[in-house]
Formats: structure tokens, C-alpha cells, sequence
């Protein structure tokens, strides 16, 4: 585990800025997403936008990307733990003196601002020496390439992620294939495992295969310190069943395990030890409503040991929902 409290580099790190809490409710729900089978309002909508090359890096035309991308100040969680990404996407930046681990990087266009994020913090973006990722969408994994860039950083992932990473382009048992916009490929992903312990310096981040929502997605877990308190912290996957128009959970044959991995993938995060809960989409962990109490002066307010229960209990009555949903529904001629 992390045995250093602070995790800073020489140059001491700016004040967190003040977060303001802003309701996304009616910036994430459009037309595309009252899909057939409908999700929770968090679950953010399913985009059919234009493709780009893989080794490009334009501005995704999709038209809540603007929303997302909002510049957010980034902040201090706990202890070496800061968010550095964008309003509306998660990225986290796990820091030490001895070289920092970057989770997620949110769109193409979001990587500019995770890099400023970072040096506005006071570290060196040359500092980031490992790149992690939850899922390969576009909206988590885009920024990553250009992050790799600006940095030198090795990046790790699944072997099915790493695949994606790779191609630059979604993987056909992918639910959401055929929806999805390319990604800008990544080279010399290096694949890991369930369980694996990952190091940079004293940092120890352990990755958790929570497959469901794509074949490789992965959940992340590590202790931050302050002074002689220790809280762990969960960094979980998407666990949302959601779909293209015509892939179904209940039967399919490019990815005939996907309820058996959602299974595993609810009992794997609800049985991590997770005293403070992030999650790739802020809002679904409630992030900004929590900050809100923690500025009020509730200095806990981010944690909270029973959210990643809550959070696989949620997901599971989502699945059951849409298995529900699909089994009343006519089946094609």
C-alpha cells in the first residue's frame, strides 16, 4: 500500500479551487437517449456521430460533447488523489515524488485540458509514467493517445481493452458497436490481469476486471493518506447495461457472456473496500453534490464505505430492468 501521506512532487501543489456543483440532469438526456429499452437519467446518452481516422485527434462532433468538456478546476479528493478532467468526464490523477499514475482520458479534446489541469496543481505532465483507463469509449479512453504523447507514459489496460486501444476502433461484441466513434490509436499497451498490482514509485494502484458494459472494463483501487489517515479508494467502472438498437443481454451471440461477467463485475465492486467512490461519469457517484457538502464544511463528505454496494445493487436492478424489458418485448419475425 501507499506508505508516503502526501505524495507530492518538489513543487508544492496549488490550493484546490473551489467547485461549483452543477446539475447535469438536463444536459445528459436527449433525444438519443430515449432509446427502446430506457436507462437511469445518469446513464448518458448512446451517440451516433461521425467517425475519424485513428491516428487523428479532432474535436468529437457529438452534441453533448461541448457539455462534457467544460473546463472544471481541478481539485484535491484526498490525500495524493486529484481530479483532473473535465466537468462532465473523470479523470484522476494519482500523484508521487517519484512519478504520477493518470486514470482516464476523457475526449480527444479533453487531453489539452487534463495536461493544464495537472500543471495547474503544480506537477509536471513529463511526471505521469502510467496511464490507466476504465473503458475504451471514446469518452473515457479518447484523450488517451495525445496524453501518451505528452508524456512518455506507459499505458496498461485489459487484454481486451488493450485490443481497442490498439485498433482505435470499438470491438465487435462491444453492446454499443456500430454507435460508438473511433478513438485515436495507442501504441505498446502493455496487458493486464485481475488482481494485478501496478507501481510507480510508492504508488500501488490494483486493477479489478469489471467486464459488462464492455468486455474489458476495469475498476481501480488504492490508498491515499493524510497525515496518519489512510482511506481507500475505488475508481469503478461503468456497470450500465446499455445498448445499441438491436443487441440484447438476454440473447446474442457477439457477446453471449455478458450477463455472467455483469454478474461477477457486481460482486467484485460490491466486495471492494471503498471508503471514497469515483466513478468515469462524476455524477453517477453524485461527485459534485458530495463536494458541495464537503465546501459547506462537512469534511467527510466524500466518504462513504457502503457506495460501491449501493452502486452494484443500483446496477444490478438496472440490468434486471432491461432484461425485464426485453423479455416483453415482440420478437423480430
Amino acid at each position: 500500500m501507499i506508505s508516503t501521506p502526501s505524495g507530492r512532487t518538489g513543487d508544492k501543489p496549488a490550493d484546490p479551487v473551489g467547485v461549483r456543483s452543477r446539475t447535469f440532469r438536463e444536459a445528459c438526456l436527449s433525444t438519443t437517449a430515449r432509446r427502446r429499452f430506457a436507462a437511469p437519467w445518469w446513464v448518458l446518452p448512446i451517440l451516433t456521430v461521425p467517425v475519424t481516422a485513428g491516428n487523428q485527434t479532432p474535436s468529437t462532433p457529438c452534441k453533448d460533447c461541448a457539455t462534457w468538456n467544460a473546463t472544471q478546476a481541478p481539485f484535491r479528493i484526498y490525500g495524493n488523489t486529484y481530479y483532473v478532467g473535465v466537468h462532465g468526464l473523470t479523470s484522476i490523477l494519482i500523484a508521487s515524488g517519484q512519478g504520477h499514475i493518470l486514470i482516464d482520458g476523457d475526449l480527444p479534446e479533453s487531453a489539452p485540458k487534463i495536461a493544464a489541469s495537472i500543471r495547474q496543481l503544480g506537477f509536471r505532465v513529463a511526471d505521469v509514467k502510467l496511464i490507466l483507463n476504465s473503458h475504451v469509449h471514446f469518452d473515457h479512453a479518447g484523450g488517451i493517445a495525445e496524453l501518451q504523447k505528452l508524456s512518455g507514459a506507459e499505458i496498461a489496460a485489459s487484454a481486451s481493452s488493450a485490443r481497442v486501444l490498439e485498433a482505435g476502433r470499438a470491438a465487435a461484441d462491444d453492446p454499443q458497436v456500430g454507435q460508438l466513434p473511433d478513438i485515436p490509436r495507442v501504441n505498446r499497451v502493455r496487458v493486464i490481469k485481475s488482481g494485478e498490482t501496478l507501481r510507480v514509485g510508492p504508488l500501488e494502484v490494483t486493477a479489478h476486471l469489471t467486464p459488462g458494459h464492455t468486455a474489458g472494463g476495469t475498476s481501480w483501487s488504492w490508498r491515499s493518506c493524510e497525515k496518519s489517515r489512510c482511506l481507500d479508494i475505488a475508481y469503478v467502472d461503468s456497470l450500465t447495461a446499455v445498448s445499441n438498437d438491436t443487441f440484447l443481454f438476454s440473447r446474442n451471440t457477439t457477446y453471449p457472456g455478458v450477463l455472467r461477467d455483469f454478474e461477477q463485475s457486481f460482486a467484485t465492486v460490491s466486495a471492494l473496500r471503498c471508503d471514497i467512490l469515483l466513478t468515469p461519469h462524476p455524477q453517477a457517484s453524485n461527485l459534485w453534490g458530495r463536494l458541495e457538502r464537503r465546501d459547506q464544511g462537512a469534511a467527510d463528505a466524500l466518504v462513504d464505505p457502503g457506495a460501491c454496494r449501493r452502486l452494484a445493487d443500483d446496477a444490478r436492478k438496472q440490468l434486471e430492468g432491461r432484461l425485464a424489458r426485453e423479455a416483453s418485448a415482440p420478437r423480430p419475425p
